[in-house]
């Protein structure tokens, strides 16, 4: 007896009902049909692959460029009880050959591959050997060359529809213009396609742009208001810690993420935060995949986004429970500036791109004509310092190369850790008796690694410290004590990523076939901070309106949420009389010295007539301004 749709939802996800258009796009892929999901973020666009993959017989197929994504989706799917596997681009040969083998014959269900994999004959010829019943095409908008993220490894995608023709095909993505839609479309080979588009409009989200010099007290404000769960953005690793800090100073208790934490931290600062010890995470763009997290009132950005696209699936991680929900950009005079130089006066020339990638393969000591999937940890700082190369310049080029499948750049703080005893046996065991507390460490290291005593001897820190019941860093300090007092000999370095060559090196030619897909890309980036900037300086149109019409969906309906809904409604209002401000100024003042900014905040006036009142009153000398630029009342 088939199972029905519903059922797998209720047994696996413990949900009752689907959402939107999720059944219906189901049913389309289990009729076979070509299926097109666009989705914002938290539609649960999933589901609807990996519900009809449990019912039909046979393998499904995801792709995906994100590998963070990928492993997240493996274990969510594990945990069920569900068999998936992903293959990442640092495994090695025999992984994937097992992996590979254990799809063909292992009865597994989902196969998370990334497109770069997918041109691997291996891989191609394994893959005519399974039982593909779907193939899902998770980022699709990666496949149009007008896409916010293009790829060119998508667009070899239709040779996995050839390798197994009768699969279902259904493409997702969260975020894609008119003209991306017709480009996946088309590139997929799709005919007479299901269309799924769920609209981008969030009823119960209100989308907000707020001027504020002082961004800080500003934020501090908010989350004092709405003491439910936030996510700060904001643009740098360091920025994370330095808020999260003011934050926890301010009695607003806050965590950070970025893709430098080790994973120990990572985990531990997300379970903070996910299970609300912590009302904030403050977190630059790594943060978000695969987090669903309902209850989020708030979603800040401290700094302005780099594209639409991004904004609307960052921004889309608040309110998912369906309640009254914010996403709101701070921003001033000088984000215009701070922008353009973050993302556009930094973009990569072809000339810049070739000269990185020379120097990297000459850093790996990458044979010409060698390298394919070779995989290295990668120091970057010390590349940098070592070739002269100016840190962001080099850091954009690497994710040029990245998107365009020359190599995967994955950012991953790892800990290179290897030790040899310098004593005997003997010696190590009078040791430990002498020094209990780091007694655990030193027998687990010792029965792991056998030839500790013989070489130098690699060693996992983060599978020590877990039998070892520690945390990472408490191993490595234990570690670091162990070499001061002469028991091992340590050697410890530090990488922030791991670099994966997809292609063969030649050098200028490596180089030169991505030429022009450079100049497109660096043209749409300065249309993309474009289209934030007048996002952010329109103050005339409703937000939503504005999004909306981004995305080619085309509404004259105002949310009434916004931060120009609300501006125009209160300006409908007549204002307040002076003489009534002025009386509510006195009383205020009678409780104590107060701030002009304490004063609007408390009173709900405009800044423009509180100036004016306040001048009035210092004039007929009611009030006076203290050392502290507060005001006071003058017989005080």
């Amino acid at each position: 007896m088939s199972l029905h749709p519903i059922n797998i939802l209720e047994r696996y996800w413990k949900f009752t009902a689907f959402r939107g258009q999720q059944e219906a796009a189901i049913e389309a892929v289990l009729s076979g049909e070509d299926t097109f999901v666009l989705m914002p973020t938290g539609g649960g666009k999933s589901i609807c692959y990996q519900v009809p993959a449990l019912i039909k017989k046979g393998i499904c197929i995801v792709v995906s460029p994100l590998i963070a994504l990928m492993q997240d989706q493996v274990e969510q799917l594990n945990a069920k009880g569900i068999k998936a596997l992903a293959i990442t681009s640092g495994i090695s040969a025999h992984r994937l050959d097992t992996i590979l083998d254990n799809c063909i014959y292992g009865n597994y269900k989902f196969l998370y591959v990334s497109p770069e994999r997918l041109q691997q004959e291996l891989v191609q010829n394994r893959i005519q050997q399974m039982d593909v019943s779907i193939i899902a095409v998770d980022e699709a908008h990666c496949i149009s060359q007008w896409g916010n993220d293009f790829r060119p490894a998508y667009a070899t995608l239709s040779k996995l529809r050839e390798l197994r023709p009768t699969a279902s095909v259904i493409a997702l993505t969260a975020t894609a213009k008119p003209k991306v839609v017709e480009d996946i479309i088309e590139n997929l080979d799709f005919i007479n396609p299901k269309v799924f588009k769920q609209s981008f409009k969030r009823d119960n989200l209100g989308y907000m742009v707020l001027h504020e010099e002082d961004k800080y007290y500003r934020l501090e404000t908010i989350l004092k208001k709405y003491k439910q769960p936030s996510v700060v953005y904001v643009r740098n690793r360091r920025s994370t810690t330095q808020v999260a800090a003011l934050l926890n100073s301010k009695g607003i208790g806050a965590t950070f993420y970025h893709g430098g934490l080790n994973t120990t931290d990572k985990k531990a600062n997300m379970a903070a935060w996910m299970q609300n010890k912590k009302q904030v995470i403050v977190a630059t763009n790594a943060f978000g995949m695969g987090i669903d997290k309902p209850d989020v009132k708030t979603v800040i950005h401290l700094n302005l986004p780099e594209s639409i696209e991004s904004y609307f699936q960052e921004a889309g991680r608040a309110g998912r429970n369906g309640e009254k929900a914010f996403a709101i950009i701070l921003k001033n005079k000088n984000d215009e500036v701070l922008v353009k130089n973050q993302f556009l006066n930094v973009l990569p020339s072809t000339k810049l791109v070739k000269h990185v990638f020379r120097k990297l393969c000459s850093y790996f000591q990458i044979p010409y004509g060698e390298g394919t999937f070779t995989t290295h940890d990668f120091d970057f700082n010390h590349f940098c310092k070592t070739y002269k190369l100016n840190s962001i310049l080099c850091y954009n080029a690497l994710l040029v190369l990245d998107r365009n499948s020359i190599l995967t750049l994955s950012k991953q703080f790892k800990n290179k850790v290897s030790l040899q005893c310098i004593v005997s046996n003997k010696t190590i065991f009078g040791y430990i008796a002498q020094h209990p507390e780091n007694a655990l460490i030193l027998k687990t290291i010792l029965r792991s690694y056998g030839g500790i005593f013989d070489n130098d001897t690699p060693i996992n820190t983060l599978k020590i410290a877990d039998k070892a019941a520690v945390t990472e860093q408490q191993l490595l300090e234990a570690l670091k004590r162990f070499d001061k007092d002469e028991i091992v000999t340590l050697n410890s370095t530090k990488t922030d990523a791991q670099i994966t060559f997809v292609t063969p090196r030649e050098d200028d030619k490596t180089i030169n076939r991505i030429a022009p897909i450079i100049q497109q890309q660096n043209t749409i980036k300065t249309a993309q901070v474009n289209a934030v900037l007048n996002y952010v300086n329109n103050d005339a149109t409703c937000k939503t309106i504005q999004l909306l019409d981004y995305f080619g969906e085309k509404t004259t309906v105002a949310c009434g949420n916004c931060s120009v809904c609300i501006s125009q409604h209160r300006k409908k209002k007549p204002p307040v009389p002076i003489e009534n401000l002025k009386s509510k100024i006195i009383t205020l003042l009678e409780s104590g010295a107060k701030s002009s900014r304490t004063i609007a905040d408390t009173l709900h006036c405009e800044n423009t007539q509180l100036h004016t009142v306040l001048k009035h009153l210092l004039e007929q000398k009611i009030i006076t301004i203290t050392q502290t630029n507060t005001y006071k009342l003058s017989h005080l």
